[in-house]
């Protein structure tokens, strides 16, 4: 989860893929016999390293950028897979749909991210070795879309059964953080939810070395100490957050912290202050884009305008929208509504 520090090797790689990709095999004739190692080859390797920025743009929050590489992959894995039955082709083309279909969610293209789903599906059908492998990241991206469209029974179904399916610690993680979520989201699932936030503690024995998925285990602890009304908490945990994700440039988690705090400024009275939190959250979502923080940061952006005149007399007044589930709600109990999707 380390974006910013990170960028220099990426840079690295990809102009060294660019160099390999434009030699004849004739051409390559090293001087060290260790060079003559063959890993992958060079077809595969540039597959790859769209992969890997694929997975760097979405931990960034360039889901644009995202996108524009994993157009260009499967382009060049459709073409592969005409020539070559490798079976790395296939995985590869699972994972780079399975980062897509988080950035669809993101986006708000619900539609598009469940055919894509299907897709992997019929993959992973093809292939026991893949159905094994990526079983729980299946049901992990169902769990995703279920939160999309405000369904957190079947979240929770989908999210508890990637739990048994998984051994991959980092998964695991952020499989839990997620089930956090709709644990606070449902508000009545409170020993699950102690139980589950004893577990990803980023003060104390984090489970995994990821700075991305420990940053977000403290917006975790702000979203449930905002639910609680301790408010005061909930923006310790929250700087936390925002300091971990500006050192590395996670711009998602960024725009979610700050909308967050802009919401409890709101919450407490604060209207200039919870603006300060907001416009930039709303500016830094627009660029990503990510629709319900853009949704979230719109309607209080409202209810700062009219300076909370509304809220007592009809707190739901800002609140309009025809298309998925609200993006919040301005009394603390019932809060906004989002997944932690693409962050990892």
């Amino acid at each position: 989860g380390q974006v910013k520090s990170v960028k220099p090797c990426l840079k690295q790689l990809q102009q060294c893929i660019q160099t390999i990709s434009t030699l004849h095999d004739d051409e390559i004739l090293p001087s060290n016999p260790a060079d003559l190692f063959h890993w992958l080859p060079k077809e595969h390797m540039c597959v790859l390293v769209y992969l890997v920025t694929v997975m760097h743009s979405m931990q960034a929050g360039y889901l644009e950028k995202a996108q524009k590489y994993t157009d260009k992959a499967l382009m060049q894995l459709e073409k592969l897979k005409m020539l070559d039955c490798s079976p790395i082709l296939s995985s590869f083309q699972v994972i780079l749909l399975e980062h897509i279909i988080m950035c669809r969610l993101v986006t708000g293209h619900k539609a598009t991210a469940l055919q894509e789903i299907s897709q992997v599906c019929q993959l992973c059908q093809q292939s026991p070795r893949l159905f094994s492998n990526h079983a729980a990241q299946l049901h992990t991206l169902l769990g995703l879309y279920c939160i999309s469209v405000n369904c957190m029974d079947n979240a929770e179904a989908q999210f508890t059964t990637a739990l048994r399916l998984t051994t991959h610690q980092e998964l695991w993680a952020f499989i839990v953080t997620n089930l956090a979520s709709v644990y606070i989201r449902e508000g009545n699932r409170h020993q699950e939810l102690y139980s589950l936030l004893e577990r990803i503690n980023p003060d104390h024995n984090f489970p995994v070395s990821s700075h991305c998925l420990r940053a977000a285990a403290f917006y975790i602890r702000g979203l449930f100490s905002f639910f609680q009304g301790r408010y005061n908490e909930a923006k310790r945990f929250l700087r936390e957050t925002l300091k971990m994700s500006n050192a590395e440039d996670l711009n998602r988690l960024t725009a979610c912290s700050l909308v967050l705090l802009g919401h409890i400024f709101y919450v407490l009275g604060n209207h200039r202050e919870s603006n300060n939190m907001v416009v930039p959250a709303m500016q830094l979502a627009s660029k990503i884009p990510d629709m319900s923080v853009q949704l979230w940061s719109s309607a209080l952006l409202r209810g700062n305008f009219w300076g909370g005149f509304f809220l007592d007399s009809d707190p739901v007044f800002p609140l309009q929208w025809t298309d998925g589930p609200p993006p919040v709600q301005f009394q603390a109990q019932n809060g906004p509504t989002t997944s932690l999707a693409s962050l990892l």
